[in-house]
């Protein structure tokens, strides 16, 4: 952007002279997003005169556009996706409906409404109480509550707060004693839909069908209403979710301050390359010195401690007013932090993605953003945390070492005019879906009826559980059922944040849980030695018994972090699709993925310097999962000038790129996939390198993967070909999870063959 003269007053005009004096040539692009007048609208019947006469005593005498729209499709009982900006007003569009349901004289309703978090679900409480309706009684159901208080909210809540954990494995288990509030369900409300995505995804679309299909039994069909910052496709995601035709509300009629986007280099700044969490800590620090109430994000929970200790240690007058915020902290601890930064005691907070959900901590005026955050929908969801008040704002992306933080970097106006990526999930996982169908058969017997809930799936599903003595065929009426054939409730051994229902314990020695982990991932993240993190907190694994499923563990003083090295074999069972791009055939299908961990690392955390290496005997583990293959003939491998040494470096190096690439085309994070290149792989009868799920049974990456297969080659190609380094970077080739500790890599090669495959045309890259 052109700069305005010294002498300007412009306030945002100030902010780019200001950061350019500070960073020089580190500032790499600035960019004003305008002010946005409000759009009003009304809905197509006016409310009812108690609940319009509340909102005029809250000081609303008017909806906004898409509020309007949002009640009015809520009202006719058409299932809605509200997909817009953060502070937005998306709560008013389902209270709103809610409260007129809930004082229905004739047919009073009731509503469910699912937070990922307990503390969303308390925020949301607040803001029921604040709207104060007549005739609405909320009340949060969830695993703080006492007895005494779940027992007041089945008997007298006509409005349900709670969390799909609560409602897997709560309520549906126990559907007889809900009997009354699920007759008389009117509204289910998901909230912060962008997160459903993946194996948690799949987990609430089977947690939503079982909501349905015992709904049907009381004679009730609830609509759904999503909630969701701007994300692509929300409702394609949302009716994937519910199983229903979901309308998505896009457009935003709430007003916005003006705003400005500035993009940092750290290497390029002129006093000399620095590294992104100083460059972090002193733009926190400069920006709360001169009175903008800021919130920074860091991309990990060690990130947010040394940033914030950073600030503190470069500026000892900021001790007590800039304060870390993360997962780990107590739940008064981060309230006090939240009332602290709203009431302006605090000048700034270093935080995780906790604070990127909607709770609301009041008038932010600057965002600093320490490493792209992974997608455009999260990215644009941090940046909203500012300007709430629809005052001017700041938000900085200061740029990591990650291969799409340096493709922004040489992509700036993608920041801007990309459309968010679409988030998958995947229901016919059979690790997921037959353990929900054990779940529902406990819940009610299952019948061919129910064809109308799974589909196509249901009757290999209940083959398949017959088969292991999980359900018993029963003769009923004129037809069969099949019914839970063990003893006690399923729900309650099965949680909903893992693609697996075998799962490995991670406890203290005197048997004190800490937390779970996958029996597929347990030898990569819990073996003997292994540093492990649970909620910021670093832990020694001291002894893992598969046997068992059982990994021991002690507190660790956290100084140092561990990277297994892993043998990793590919079978390709099933191709599904397959197509070619030029030279290169691209194909998706079902994969078998074995791994044994043969050793590990041991680094230093800030330095990431090396201090051992030690070995490991462990078995190996075997993943079923969806994975996305490229097919490399020998003849563009001579084509392109490989010789055979250099043909895993190649491979090896366009895997890592591509891998690091792909979160531009679906959110997902590269430690949702996995990836295996090799000279040979036996069923394709080629050289090929293979993407897939990390999780048993897919979790819809290799899918999006497949169909952004030719995009996907070309931002790897621009990825080897615009780092600026030499042998190979984390910016390009380098990756921090690789099982084989980034050996051998070979990123000249790499880049010859994709050019040599026709892959470096400069045509834009667009989201499939």
């Amino acid at each position: 952007m052109s700069l305005a003269p010294a002498a300007t007053t412009d306030p945002l005009d100030l902010e780019v002279l200001s950061l350019r004096a500070m960073l020089g040539q580190g500032l790499v692009h600035a960019e004003r997003i305008p002010s946005r007048p409000a759009a009003f609208g009304r809905p197509a019947r006016p409310l009812p005169e108690p609940l319009r006469q509340r909102l005029s005593e809250l000081g609303i005498d008017a909806l906004w556009a898409h509020q309007a729209e949002a009640v009015d499709l809520l009202r006719s009982g058409s299932s809605t996706v509200i997909a817009s900006g953060t502070a937005s007003g998306k709560s008013l569009c389902y209270q709103l409906p809610i409260a007129e349901a809930a004082a229905d004289p004739l047919r009073p309703g009731t509503a469910l409404a699912l937070f990922p978090t307990k503390a969303l679900a308390q925020d949301q409480l607040r803001g029921f109480g604040h709207l104060a309706a007549p005739g609405l009684v909320a009340a949060t159901y969830d695993g703080d509550a006492t007895p005494e208080q779940r027992t007041w909210a089945r008997a007298n809540a006509n409005v349900l707060l709670t969390n799909p954990e609560m409602l897997h494995c709560g309520l549906l288990p126990q559907h007889e004693r809900w009997s009354t509030f699920l007759m008389r369900l009117r509204y289910v409300v998901i909230d912060e839909l962008h997160v459903l995505r993946g194996v948690f995804g799949t987990h609430v679309a089977h947690v939503l069908r079982r909501l349905r299909r015992l709904c049907e039994q009381y004679g009730s069909s609830p609509t759904f209403v999503f909630t969701s910052a701007t994300i692509g496709e929300p409702a394609a995601l949302a009716s994937q979710l519910c199983g229903l035709p979901v309308t998505a509300v896009t457009h935003d009629g709430s007003p916005r301050g003006e705003r400005l986007v500035a993009m940092v280099d750290p290497s390029q700044i002129s006093t000399g390359p620095r590294s992104p969490n100083r460059v972090t800590a002193d733009l926190v620090a400069g920006l709360v010195k001169t009175g903008h109430r800021t919130l920074a994000f860091c991309r990990s929970r060690a990130g947010t401690e040394v940033v914030s200790a950073e600030v503190v240690r470069r500026h000892p007058d900021l001790k007590r007013r800039v304060r870390p915020y993360r997962g780990g902290y107590l739940a008064n601890e981060r309230r006090e932090i939240e009332a602290q930064l709203f009431s302006g005691t605090l000048g700034g907070v270093v935080a995780t993605s906790a604070l990127e959900l909607g709770i609301d901590v009041g008038g932010l005026d600057a965002v600093v953003l320490n490493g792209f955050p992974g997608t455009i929908a999260s990215l644009w969801q941090q940046v909203g945390r500012a300007g709430r008040e629809q005052q001017p704002s700041i938000a900085v992306l200061v740029a990591g070492d990650d291969q799409l933080d340096h493709y922004y970097l040489r992509h700036p106006h993608e920041v801007f005019s990309r459309a968010p990526e679409p988030a998958v999930v995947n229901p016919s996982n059979p690790f997921i879906l037959d353990p929900h169908l054990g779940c529902a058969a406990y819940e009610k017997p299952l019948s061919h009826h129910d064809e109308r809930w799974w589909a196509d799936e249901l009757a290999d599903g209940v083959r398949r559980l017959v088969v292991g003595d999980t359900l018993r065929i029963r003769p009923w009426q004129r037809s069969t059922k099949a019914v839970w054939a063990r003893r006690g409730h399923p729900a309650s051994g099965m949680g909903l944040r893992s693609g697996s229902s075998h799962e490995v314990c991670i406890a203290y020695a005197d048997g004190t849980l800490v937390g779970t982990v996958d029996r597929a991932r347990a030898c990569d993240l819990v073996h003997p030695g292994a540093v492990y993190l649970h909620q910021g907190r670093p832990h020694r694994v001291v002894a893992l018994d598969l046997d068992d499923g059982v990994a021991i563990v002690e507190p660790d003083p956290g100084r140092e972090f561990t990277q297994a090295r892993s043998d990793v074999h590919l079978r390709v069972l099933h191709t599904d699709r397959a197509r070619t791009l030029g030279p290169i055939e691209v194909g998706l299908a079902s994969v078998e993925v074995t791994s044994r961990v043969t050793g590990y690392q041991r680094r230093e955390v800030l330095t990431g310097d090396l201090l051992g290496t030690e070995d490991l005997d462990l078995p190996p583990s075997t993943l079923v999962t969806r994975g996305m293959w490229w097919a490399i003939p020998e003849s563009l491998l001579d084509e392109a000038g490989i010789g055979l040494k250099a043909v895993p470096g190649a491979l090896h190096a366009a895997e890592h790129a591509a891998i690091g690439i792909l979160p531009l085309f679906a959110i997902c994070d590269r430690w949702d996939v996995g990836g295996v290149s090799t000279p040979w792989q036996q069923e394709l009868t080629s050289a090929a390198i293979v993407i897939y799920d990390g999780y048993p049974g897919g979790a819809g990456m290799a899918e999006l993967a497949y169909g952004a297969a030719e995009a996907q080659l070309r931002a790897t190609l621009e990825v080897l070909e615009r780092c600026g380094c030499v042998d190979g970077c984390p910016s390009c080739v380098q990756s921090p999870k690789c099982g084989s500790w980034n050996e051998p890599l070979d990123k000249a090669a790499a880049a010859a063959l994709l050019r040599t495959a026709g892959f470096g045309s400069p045509a834009p890259l667009d989201r499939p």
